[in-house]
C-alpha cells in the first residue's frame, strides 16, 4: 500500500512539473477574433497550419463595419468546414509535429461572440466570456496575443465585464493584453477600449499593411513579386492535390491567391527567428511599425506622400491602400508595403511546405532549418570597431544550407552602410562605420535558407547600439 501511494504521489507531482513547465514556456498564447469574410476563411487555412506554434486559447466568430447578422453574413458556422477539413488531415499532420490542437480542441475552443451587429458590445457572450476567463486566470501570466481579423467588438465587451465585475484586476490583466488589430473594423477600440483602458499601455499594433497580401495584393505588391500570388504557384503548391485542407481555401475561380488580409495577425507571433514579439518596430513576415502615441504601433508612412494620421480611430486615415482614385507612386507602394512585401518568397515557400504537411509523410516534406545566434541578441560597440558574429545552424531534413549576413537598415537608426565580412558564411564580421552617433542603433539578420522544394528560411538578428 506504501509503495501504491508513492507511485501515486511520484506520477501527481511529474504531472504538476509538466503542466507547470507548459505555462511557464515560450509558447505564444493566441485569442483569434474573426468576422467570417472570405479572407479571413482563407486566413484561417494558413493559420490552423501553423497552430502547433501556440497555444490556441479561443477562436471567436465577431462582427465587423462590413459583416454581422443580417449583413453580409457567413453564418454562425462558418468555420465548421474548414475545422472538419482539419479534422481529415489532422492525423499526418501528426507526422510532422506532436503540438498540433486536436480537432476536438479546437472545436471546444470555438466561440460565438458579439455578432449581431456592428461594434454592438452590450451583450455578454460565449466569446466575450471566454476572452474574460482567460485573461482572468491566474494560473497563467504569459501574455495572451489577441487579435481582431474583424472588429474589436468583441473584445471591447470582455474588457467591459473585467472593468464592471473585477475593476480591482485591471491592471494585472492588461499586463497580460497584447493586441494586433487588421484597421479598425469598427469604433469600439476609440469609443471603449481606449478611453478605458489606454492608461495601462498595453502594447497595440494597428495594421494598413496587411493589404500587401489583401484583396488589392497586384496593385499594392511590386510586381517582383506576383508569381508567389499568381495561379501557376498557387495550383502547384497549394491548391491542387494537396487535401482537404487546401481543396477549402478559397483562392480566385483562376486559381490566383484571393486575399489573407487577416493573416499578418498571426504571422506576427510565427517564431522565424526575426520578430521580438515585444519589439513591433523590428519588423518581420507580418511588416514593421512605428509608434504613433501611448504604446500604439502603426505603419511607416512614405516620405512627401501627403497621407497622415488620425488623432482617432485609424480606420478614417487617409491610406493610400484602399482607395480607388489613390494617387500615389508606383515608389510610394513600394516603400509602404516593403515591410510585408520583402518577406514574399520566404512565407509563401513557408505555406507551401506547410500545406504539404496535410499529406506527405515526415521524410517527403521539407521542414524550415533551425539557427542559433551565438552570443547575446543585444550587444554595444564604439564607432569603428569591428564585431564577430556567428550562427549555429542545421537541417532536420540533411539539407544543404545558405547564409546571407545584412543590414537591416530601416529596422535601425543608423543609415550609414555597414561592411559585413564573410557575409555567406555562418560567421560574419561586422565593422562599425566611423564616426556614428552614440545611441543609434544597426540591425544586422543572418538568413539562412536550406536547398529543400520548397527551399525554406529562417534567421537570427543582432542589434548593435553605438557607443
Amino acid at each position: 500500500m506504501k509503495k501504491l501511494l508513492i507511485v501515486i504521489l511520484s506520477l501527481f507531482l511529474l504531472n504538476m512539473t509538466m503542466t507547470a513547465k507548459t505555462k511557464d514556456s515560450s509558447r505564444l498564447r493566441v485569442i483569434v477574433t474573426t468576422d467570417g469574410e472570405i479572407d479571413d476563411e482563407c486566413s484561417l487555412v494558413r493559420f490552423l497550419l501553423y497552430a502547433n506554434e501556440w497555444d490556441v486559447e479561443a477562436i471567436v466568430t465577431s462582427s465587423s463595419q462590413y459583416h454581422w447578422h443580417g449583413h453580409n453574413w457567413a453564418g454562425d458556422s462558418w468555420m465548421d468546414n474548414v475545422m472538419k477539413a482539419y479534422k481529415a488531415v489532422y492525423p499526418n499532420l501528426l507526422k510532422h509535429d506532436k503540438n498540433y490542437p486536436s480537432p476536438e480542441y479546437l472545436e471546444s475552443h470555438s466561440y460565438l461572440g458579439n455578432v449581431e451587429k456592428e461594434g454592438e458590445m452590450e451583450k455578454e457572450t460565449a466569446g466575450s466570456n471566454r476572452i474574460v476567463e482567460v485573461l482572468l486566470d491566474k494560473s497563467d501570466n504569459r501574455p495572451v496575443w489577441i487579435q481582431a481579423w474583424g472588429g474589436t467588438n468583441t473584445i471591447a465587451r470582455a474588457l467591459k465585464t473585467i472593468q464592471e465585475k473585477y475593476p480591482e484586476r485591471m491592471d494585472e490583466v492588461a499586463a497580460k493584453c497584447r493586441f494586433f488589430f487588421i484597421w479598425e473594423q469598427d469604433d469600439t477600440y476609440q469609443r471603449y477600449i481606449r478611453p478605458h483602458w489606454g492608461k495601462y499601455n498595453m502594447l497595440t499594433i494597428i495594421s494598413d499593411q496587411f493589404e500587401a497580401i489583401a484583396y488589392r495584393w497586384k496593385k499594392n505588391l511590386s510586381r517582383d513579386y506576383h508569381k508567389y500570388f499568381a495561379s501557376e504557384w498557387m495550383r502547384e503548391n497549394i491548391l491542387n492535390n494537396h487535401g482537404p485542407l487546401a481543396a477549402s481555401y478559397k483562392a480566385h475561380n483562376n486559381g490566383d491567391f484571393r486575399s489573407e488580409g487577416d493573416s499578418p495577425a498571426f504571422m506576427y507571433t510565427i517564431a522565424t527567428g526575426l520578430d521580438n514579439p515585444e519589439q513591433p518596430g523590428w519588423g518581420g513576415w507580418a511588416g514593421r511599425y512605428v509608434k504613433l502615441r501611448e504604446n500604439t504601433w502603426v505603419d511607416q508612412l512614405p516620405q512627401n506622400s501627403g497621407h497622415y494620421y488620425p488623432d482617432g480611430r485609424y480606420w478614417d486615415q487617409n491610406v493610400y491602400s484602399r482607395r480607388p482614385k489613390q494617387k500615389s507612386t508606383r515608389a510610394q507602394l513600394d516603400e509602404y508595403f516593403k515591410p510585408i512585401a520583402r518577406w514574399s518568397e520566404a512565407f509563401q515557400n513557408d505555406f507551401a511546405a506547410r500545406m504539404d504537411r496535410c499529406i506527405k509523410p515526415f521524410n517527403e516534406v521539407n521542414h524550415e532549418p533551425t539557427v542559433v545566434l551565438k552570443g547575446k541578441q543585444q550587444r554595444e560597440a564604439k564607432p569603428g570597431k569591428t564585431m564577430k558574429l556567428k550562427v549555429k545552424a542545421s537541417d532536420i531534413d540533411g539539407n544543404t544550407l545558405s547564409y546571407r549576413w545584412w543590414q537591416y537598415v530601416e529596422a535601425g537608426t543608423c543609415k550609414e552602410t555597414v561592411a559585413i565580412e564573410n557575409a555567406n558564411t555562418p560567421n560574419a564580421t561586422v565593422t562599425i562605420p566611423a564616426g556614428v552617433q552614440s545611441g543609434t542603433t544597426i540591425h544586422v539578420i543572418c538568413e539562412v535558407t536550406d536547398n529543400g522544394t520548397p527551399q525554406l528560411t529562417r534567421y537570427q538578428r543582432v542589434v548593435i547600439t553605438n557607443l
